[in-house]
């Protein structure tokens, strides 16, 4: 190179930047046709950034000033917990209570929203319950979640707390002293003594026993083997022994009593021993959630459904076992339990009866402790709701059809009673729903398997269940009619409260 060439290049170093190591320049990456992109290729990838092929800018404009959108405004997060405990603690004792999972989430929601909390989800299975307070994009979510341990029926405890559900509605009160009083309602002790209420299930099979068309025996003989059956039930419990085996061993009871008194020749001629047993497999019939099961089958919560009715269907199991056994046994013994015949339809006869239902719908109420303001219209709903079925009976319907009409009075009137009154509707529909269940087709269906064949039990198993479906979607359809009317407005304005 010659001298001119070297000191032009060194005027041109000078005039221009210093250029990086060749390491240390970044490798440019292939182009989408395949070749290296430069600075041409840089400029037209910023273009298309910046525009769409329409033309239109696609940076985002932001506003001067303008704050971006944060989602609902909720309280602090003390407050958030202490609503949502609350709900949760509600939700837990109702689902428990065998309330219905559409009725359990509308209570929890409303609460959340008397807390200042609109923006609640609620899950609800059979086992658990879930809940979630939505707080947009300045705090994330608060999810919560519960087990139901325990299954227990306190009339009076869902009683309490619909009244306490309504008061902070009203905002009577405050959720701190709501908690409170949860407290206290969750660890009273139950209204009436174990006795009694022992007392009221054994009368109860009493007035079932009459119901069926038995006589005075039948009906003691099923008054004291109902005792025995729930005194050994509550030990039985006592021990944490599971319910399928608690229902077969009263099955087992309630037959081998039976059976026993008929083989030692103890029970006079006449009477008929298979309702007494029927009598006692209605008392365990009636502990079933199978309104609750097909409820949450209609409202579409298929998940609690599906857990209620597997509960539902291995108690029952267990009820089968337990009879079957017993009556395998007494076979070979030489005694047999079989079904009656037809019952008799004396004026007489559907006078006592009909008052033998209000006793069942009310001595049911008693033992699963419901307020005794309320007994009478339980009893009363129930003998009307019995009434209503034997006439249909009469009239040529079959039991299926006769059932679901009479349990849709029966849904119309508790519904009523809960939008005037506020009172749940489990209280009156419980008890009311007991004189319709199919204790006698039950133990045909029983009676049949063990005995006749199997085709003819299944039939009969089958019709027994048509029954229960009748009578838990005819309730659900009553209540369903009378869901539009509104509770009365009160007359004077509640008071105001924190909440």
């Amino acid at each position: 190179m010659t001298r001119f060439g070297q000191r032009a290049r060194l005027a041109l170093r000078r005039r221009t930047p210093a250029r990086r190591p060749p390491e240390a320049q970044p490798e440019s990456q292939p182009a989408p046709n395949g070749h290296r992109g430069g600075w041409l290729h840089d400029l037209n990838g910023r273009w298309h950034l910046r525009h769409s092929d329409n033309g239109v800018t696609t940076e985002a404009v932001m506003i001067p000033g303008a704050a971006p959108e944060a989602g609902p405004s909720v309280p602090d997060d003390s407050q958030v917990l202490q609503v949502l405990d609350l709900a949760m603690r509600i939700g837990e004792v109702l689902l428990s209570s065998g309330e219905g999972v559409a009725e359990t989430t509308a209570t929890m929601l409303r609460l959340a929203d008397a807390g200042g909390l609109p923006t609640c989800e609620v899950d609800i299975t059979f086992t658990s319950i879930t809940m979630s307070c939505h707080r947009g994009m300045v705090a994330p979510p608060v999810t919560t979640m519960r087990l139901v341990r325990y299954r227990s029926m306190d009339l009076t405890r869902l009683t309490d707390l619909a009244r306490l559900v309504g008061r902070v509605e009203r905002e009577v009160l405050g959720f701190t002293e709501a908690s409170t009083e949860l407290d206290a309602i969750t660890r009273a002790r139950h209204p009436y003594p174990r006795w009694l209420t022992t007392l009221a299930w054994s009368g109860m099979a009493a007035s079932v026993a009459v119901l069926l068309g038995g006589g005075a025996v039948a009906s003691v003989v099923a008054f004291f083997a109902t005792g025995v059956i729930d005194r050994i039930g509550r030990l039985l419990n006592r021990y944490q022994l599971p319910m399928f085996f608690q229902q077969m061993t009263g099955a087992l009871l309630a037959t081998g009593i039976t059976a026993t008194l008929l083989y030692f020749s103890l029970l006079p001629a006449g009477v008929q021993p298979s309702l007494v047993v029927a009598a006692a497999l209605t008392v365990l019939l009636s502990g079933l959630s199978v309104v609750g099961a097909v409820r949450d089958a209609i409202d579409g919560f298929f998940l609690t459904a599906a857990g209620r009715a597997g509960e539902i269907t291995m108690f029952s199991a267990g009820l089968l076992g337990g009879v079957v056994l017993v009556l395998k046994a007494a076979l070979v013994f030489g005694v047999e339990l079989s079904v009656v015949g037809p019952l008799p339809s004396s004026n007489l006869s559907l006078a006592v009866r009909a008052f033998a239902a209000g006793m069942t719908s009310g001595l049911f109420a008693l033992a699963s402790y419901s307020p005794v303001r309320y007994l009478p219209s339980a009893a009363g709903t129930g003998a009307a709701a019995w009434v209503i079925y034997t006439l249909l009976t009469q009239a040529q319907f079959g039991p299926v059809v006769a059932t679901g009409i009479a349990a849709i009075g029966l849904g119309i009137v508790s519904g009523l009673l809960h939008r005037l009154t506020g009172v749940p509707r489990l209280v009156i529909t419980l008890g009311a729903i007991t004189p319709l269940l199919p204790g006698l087709t039950a133990y045909q269906g029983f009676y049949q398997l063990a005995v006749s064949g199997v085709t003819d039990g299944l039939v009969t198993v089958m019709l027994a269940l048509a029954i229960g479906l009748a009578l838990a979607g005819g309730v659900a359809l009553g209540e369903w009619m009378t869901s539009t009317l509104k509770p009365p407005v009160p007359v004077t304005a509640p008071g105001a409260g924190a909440k």
